[in-house]
């Protein structure tokens, strides 16, 4: 997930109405996490988890390495990147078999230019929606409310 520091000031027209709710200082919003996953067809999906891995695995030079920079099993990062690399024309991660030297793994030249195309979509999003986030982020109610109860006959089709 990505998380949102953008801020952009309100216009100033006039003078508010004395009973108009002036929205609280950007400081004192809520903070709120925008997440941007691409599902291609016929099939594969790459979101934030599968970027961050591969920058993990760019960072420590190995697919365990990253998995527990990420608190992430082996398997489950390996299969990750497993699915990273058949989702593509040719793999982003190449791995080296461990051994005494140890193994290691790095992104390929396509594994980079991937990483970085999608942060690119990432940070054109976060910029083209950043306004209309802000205003959804003012209209939160910063102090959680209690779920109100459920009806009775709600309850009794539950059980």
């Amino acid at each position: 997930m990505v998380a949102l520091g953008i801020r952009h000031p309100m216009p100033i027209i006039g003078t508010m109405p004395e009973n108009s709710a002036m929205p609280p200082p950007p400081e004192s919003r809520p903070a709120l996490k925008l997440g941007l996953r691409l599902d291609f067809t016929p099939g594969g999906r790459l979101g934030p988890g599968k970027a961050d891995l591969l920058e993990a695995i760019a960072s420590t030079g190995s697919i365990s390495g990253a998995g527990r920079a990420m608190t992430m099993s082996y398997r489950r990062a390996w299969l990750l990147v497993d699915d990273l690399n058949r989702m593509f024309r040719q793999p982003l991660v190449e791995a080296q078999p461990g051994g005494a030297q140890g193994g290691g793994a790095r992104l390929t030249p396509l594994g980079h230019e991937v990483l970085a195309h999608y942060r690119a979509v990432e940070r054109t999003v976060l910029e083209a929606a950043a306004a209309p986030i802000d205003a959804l982020r003012g209209a939160i109610d910063p102090t959680p409310r209690p779920a109100k109860p459920q009806p009775a006959e709600a309850q009794e089709t539950t059980r």
